[in-house]
């Protein structure tokens, strides 16, 4: 993809992020008053000895992206008798140095999650905490909350428990490099090799998070594939769009996070605690989603049913790999979004119906979402025996809120991604392109290319067009301040 002529696309991205958070209801500078309270913290939280078990020595290794600097969870595996694992997740303490009602903490339950768009990051916490503080960076202590998972050879969670500790990271370890050393694409990288046993204790994590995901599978859990694009700069330039593909080592990470966060809401419920939920309700467009199938020459059930689907998913996926992930868009779009509900003891769980589980919630990155904080401290206050630190009322509002705000953060992101896409594509008015229809409704229809991780409206022709067709389109305007990229049916009328 050709550059744009710009030399200064990054200050051009960053000018329009600020003015979209503003738009939108977000802050995009810490207030006064949080700054003033954040020079008065100048070290991390003491250690808690009398609460906090030391597990300092265990081989913890966090993985995140290459350039993630605010580090949330470390992981553990230590090998059981029988073929079991005991899998350690452990969370960074935030909430021992982000009071509830301090000054950072209005302002983080403000914004309620870290804003990331090409160009510039809006962190939730100042980063004076989240990349360092409150950060579970390497060779530093630290306080976390555990959550501990005995895991069965078929992928289950047979036992678990939740405590707070103290713990060290021993390796800062990347998603590409650990996915293609446990692929078998390259040796062992020095970071691994450098602590004594972690190489053995990364495979262990590997083998329990392959069976948890295929156990998450057989029972319902959707088989999907996002396109996330990321921009590429060079100096200030933006070069391309880059898509973030899964690998082995994500799903190391996300197969742990998805169990530990059920684990964390079925111990708040054993001590009648309440809890801050995230689901996704059953798709309220699944007539489409059959019509889809049927199109693939496959039949799905009249009423929603996530074994069907993913039995659908896994079947296309193998037939057809190369294109899965426009069918997953679609599938995607079709589902709806997530959002966040308070539960209270003793009431029935929506669920999350992509993941195929009743219990879920945020939990495990507390520096950068608000909902983790929340249930950092309802987890905190049920291990200490102590009342829970949020009334029924305000916990209810909480979730309507967070989820208002983390839709608000993705309009955000969403439209600087497409600033972005527009930079690159302005020189361009007028090509033609294949692309596949995103999202139909009286509020427009999109379109997002096919070889490049690009979405727009489509302004002519969407006439009889739905989610999951594939047109012709052709580039018809670009506007980078606003982020609008038009698109026109070759051949409608």
């Amino acid at each position: 993809m050709t550059s744009s002529n710009d030399n200064h696309d990054r200050a051009i991205l960053q000018d329009i992020a600020k003015r979209a958070m503003l738009d939108r209801g977000l802050l995009p500078y810490f207030s006064a008053e949080a700054l003033a309270e954040l020079n008065k913290i100048q070290s991390p939280s003491t250690i808690e000895s009398a609460r906090a078990r030391d597990l300092r020595d265990l081989l913890w290794s966090s993985i995140d992206n290459d350039d993630s600097r605010d580090l949330d969870q470390l992981t553990v595996a230590e090998a059981m008798p029988g073929d079991k694992a005991k899998i350690r997740v452990a969370v960074a303490d935030v909430d021992s140095l982000v009071k509830k009602g301090s000054a950072i903490d209005e302002q983080a339950r403000h914004n309620t999650t870290s804003v990331y768009t090409p160009g510039q990051m809006f962190p939730m916490l100042p980063e004076k905490l989240s990349t360092n503080l409150t950060s579970l960076n390497l060779n530093q202590d630290r306080l976390a909350i555990v959550i501990e998972m005995v895991v069965g050879m078929d992928g289950s969670v047979q036992d678990s428990d939740v405590y707070r500790a103290i713990v060290r990271n021993h390796a800062k370890l990347a998603y590409n490099r650990v996915a293609a050393w446990l692929e078998g694409s390259i040796d062992v990288p020095l970071e691994i090799a450098a602590v004594k046993g972690l190489a053995e204790n990364l495979r262990l994590q590997d083998k329990a998070a392959q069976s948890m995901k295929n156990l998450r599978h057989m029972k319902g859990a959707l088989c999907l594939e996002t396109i996330e694009a990321k921009p590429i700069f060079e100096g200030d330039s933006i070069l391309d769009l880059q898509v973030e593909e899964k690998n082995r080592a994500k799903d190391i990470i996300e197969d742990f996070m998805i169990a530990a966060n059920g684990v964390t809401v079925r111990y708040l419920s054993s001590k009648k605690f309440p809890s801050i939920r995230r689901v996704v309700r059953s798709p309220k467009r699944w007539e489409r989603i059959v019509e889809l199938a049927a199109q693939h020459a496959f039949k799905l059930p009249k009423n929603p049913d996530s074994k069907a689907l993913e039995w659908f998913l896994t079947t296309e996926k193998k037939a057809d790999p190369l294109r899965f992930s426009d069918l997953s868009l679609a599938v995607i779009k079709l589902l709806g979004s997530g959002e966040y509900v308070a539960e209270l003891p003793g009431e029935n769980a929506t669920g999350h119906f992509g993941l195929a589980v009743k219990d879920y919630t945020h939990s495990t990155a507390p520096n950068r979402r608000y909902p983790d904080l929340i249930t950092q401290r309802l987890l905190k206050a049920a291990i200490d025996a102590r009342s829970t630190p949020y009334d029924n009322d305000e916990l209810a509002d909480l979730a309507t809120h967070c989820t208002k705000q983390e839709n608000a953060a993705e309009k955000v992101e969403r439209q600087v991604g497409k600033s972005a896409a527009g930079l690159l594509l302005k020189s361009r008015i007028g090509e033609q392109f294949d692309s596949m229809v995103t999202g139909a409704s009286t509020k427009g229809t999109w379109v997002r290319l096919l070889k490049l991780p690009i979405e727009g409206r489509l302004k002519t022709g969407d006439q009889g067009v739905d989610v999951g067709d594939r047109i012709r389109v052709q580039l018809l305007s670009v506007d980078v301040e606003q982020g609008f990229i038009d698109f026109g049916k070759v051949g409608a009328s």
